[in-house]
């Protein structure tokens, strides 16, 4: 079986990836031990052409138009030619790519076409309170009419996708993200607490950094030595093109406190494990997410997790059992809950414990390799 993988996020030395990347190139390896033949197709940041093999992965990316204006047009062409080249040399059983990203594909006879939903155009325009784009609307809409399948990253973002969609009654299959629990294994787990706090996710207001930020004013008199390590790449402003580091930065300059804040910056993904085991609680209080990897990654380590009561929050933490959820607009809730973590750290301790059990049968990546391996067999059946 040949899958092919429409994506411009699969990862790239020395160039940032987020989560999905890191979800495919996980998924891809797996699936090519399992005798599957894996092509990866997006375009390049790069204005060439390039293409490699990594492990038995066919990686193409193409490059991308220069056109001002319609560029997706020239795009597009060039991965509808790629995508005939590739199907007549090897034949292609399965095209995946995310939610817009059939719009203008041409339909081939013999493959089928799969939206895996990760949280689209609707899902976040909706939770992060900003209007719908038409274009994008046109698009997302165009590209479900020509999905065969759909399978959701958790079963939040499939019922909501498809209420936001106007198609409720659609069906969907859940495949979790996977997590290699192996990898977070080794990450040392202390008894005593230094109230050092990290935060690994990039610098943008979805992710709910400003409101961890606004949270330290409510601890740093009780806990004089905290510190919040902030990981992650800066991101402009889409409305004006600013930087949202320099924003935040002002805000801790306002709010004086410069002293337990830390703009750490982009660190190699394979560190990720060390740089938790140097913290007492990571704390992601995201507005929204679709199945977050960086969630689970931390889960997966024996360390106390905060996270937010949103959407798919449920499919992964037990409220109070196994982590903690708190209201990410609010600084003092998210203060208060960092707060009895460190009040309470023997018992933080025991709630990770439970967690690492959990994510270990639930999203450990044999397993969610398995679930798709099934996926893929059943819709070529």
């Amino acid at each position: 079986m040949h899958i092919c993988f429409i994506t411009n996020e699969y990862p790239k030395k020395n160039v940032p990836h987020g989560g999905v990347g890191s979800f495919l190139k996980t998924l891809a390896s797996k699936l090519v031990s399992q005798n599957f033949e894996v092509t990866v197709l997006g375009l390049n940041n790069i204005p060439k052409r390039e293409e490699e093999n990594e492990n038995g992965i066919t990686i193409i990316r193409l490059p991308k138009s220069k056109i001002p204006k319609g560029s997706f047009l020239q795009n597009t062409y060039r991965i509808n030619k790629e995508i005939e080249k590739i199907h007549k040399n090897k034949p292609i059983s399965v095209i995946e790519t995310a939610e817009l990203g059939l719009a203008f594909l041409k339909k081939i006879t013999g493959i089928k076409y799969i939206i895996r939903m990760h949280g689209g155009h609707h899902f976040f325009a909706k939770y992060e309170k900003r209007p719908l784009n038409k274009w994008k609307v046109f698009q997302e809409k165009k590209s479900f009419s020509k999905a065969d399948e759909l399978v959701a990253v958790s079963d939040f973002v499939g019922k909501e996708t498809l209420e936001l969609l106007e198609q409720k009654d659609r069906k969907y299959t859940v495949v979790y993200n996977p997590i290699s629990t192996q990898r977070f294994s080794n990450v040392e787990v202390k008894n005593t607490i230094s109230h050092k706090i990290l935060y690994v996710g990039s610098l943008v207001e979805k992710k709910g950094v400003r409101q961890l930020i606004h949270a330290i004013p409510y601890l740093k008199d009780t806990y004089p030595n905290i510190v919040v390590d902030l990981v992650g790449p800066d991101v402009k402003i889409k409305e004006t093109g600013e930087s949202y580091k320099a924003l935040l930065e002002k805000e801790v300059k306002n709010l004086q406190i410069e002293k337990y804040v830390n703009f750490v910056g982009v660190v190699p993904n394979t560190t990720i494990p060390e740089v938790i085991s140097a913290h007492d609680i990571c704390v992601y209080p995201s507005h929204m997410e679709a199945m977050p990897l960086a969630w689970l990654e931390v889960l997966a380590s024996k360390k106390p997790f905060l996270g937010s009561n949103i959407g798919p929050a449920k499919e992964c933490i037990k409220d109070g059992e196994t982590a903690l959820l708190c209201n990410p607009h609010s600084p003092e809730d998210i203060a208060l809950k960092i707060a009895s973590v460190f009040e309470n750290y023997e018992a933080a301790l025991k709630r990770a414990e439970k967690s690492k059990i959990f994510i270990s049968n639930t999203f450990e990546t044999e397993k969610i390799v398995e679930d798709n391996v099934r996926f893929f067999k059943s819709i070529i059946k």
